[in-house]
């Protein structure tokens, strides 16, 4: 259902749960749905399936849907979830992810290192990076998960931003925002749960390394913001 374009009858809001409620018509069936809004939805509206939970000690799962146009992701869907009562979530399956990282690079005497990461059990290099938290801007994620996966402390650099969109399977949408982060300390501790290998890379060796068109897409601009420092 994540994804399909449906039209809710509006019925009520949930207290306290910043949810509404609705109904939806499958085949001759009314299925009871809850809707995500910004702003209070009209008494017909339609919406995106944004999300399916399934219910602890049940089979049921339970959908959540926004109206077309409005993006939410995990992080708040839970929040609001968890205002419901008597709704215990085993697991949330959302629509649209998004990941928070950076192109990390390190200067050293003779040319700028970029830092690849390959994710445990992973089969391609790329760049720290993770899932937003609650609470969190872009950048704090970045910060934070570059932390956690190398423990390196960087600064980011204002003035770069890329995104990456793609769907990673099925109808997921997952959207990667990429800044341009600096360390001055290329010493890295890798957090052994989530990262198999590290290595520190020219620009150039990094676009050999790399497989994904977003990624090369990102080094390039990278090494332009720079001003194409690097070793020939």
């Amino acid at each position: 259902m994540l994804g399909k374009k449906i039209d809710v009858q509006v019925t009520a809001m949930v207290p306290y749960a910043g949810l509404y409620h609705g109904y939806y018509m499958s085949g001759i069936h009314r299925k009871s749905i809850y809707i995500l809004s910004r702003e209070k939805p009209r008494s017909t509206v339609r919406c995106t399936v944004i999300a399916a939970a399934q219910l602890k000690g049940s089979t049921q799962i339970k959908l959540i849907a926004a109206p077309e146009g409005q993006v939410y992701y995990e992080p708040l869907i839970r929040k609001r979830l968890k205002r419901l009562r008597n709704v215990k979530i085993a697991k949330l399956s959302c629509l649209y992810e998004k990941s928070c990282g950076a192109i990390v690079f390190y200067r050293a005497p003779d040319e700028v290192k970029v830092l690849l990461v390959k994710n445990k059990n992973g089969r391609y290099w790329s760049f720290p990076k993770g899932h937003v938290e609650l609470g969190e801007n872009e950048r704090q994620t970045a910060i934070r998960e570059i932390k956690e996966e190398t423990d390196l402390d960087v600064k980011i650099h204002p003035g770069f931003r890329e995104t990456s969109d793609y769907c990673p399977f099925g109808k997921v949408r997952k959207r990667v925002v990429f800044f341009l982060a600096e360390t001055f300390d290329d010493t890295v501790h890798i957090q052994e749960s989530e990262i198999d290998y590290y290595i520190w890379v020219s620009f150039e060796q990094a676009r050999k390394m790399c497989c994904y068109d977003n990624d090369l897409r990102v080094i390039d601009k990278a090494e332009r913001y720079l001003g194409g420092f690097t070793a020939k």
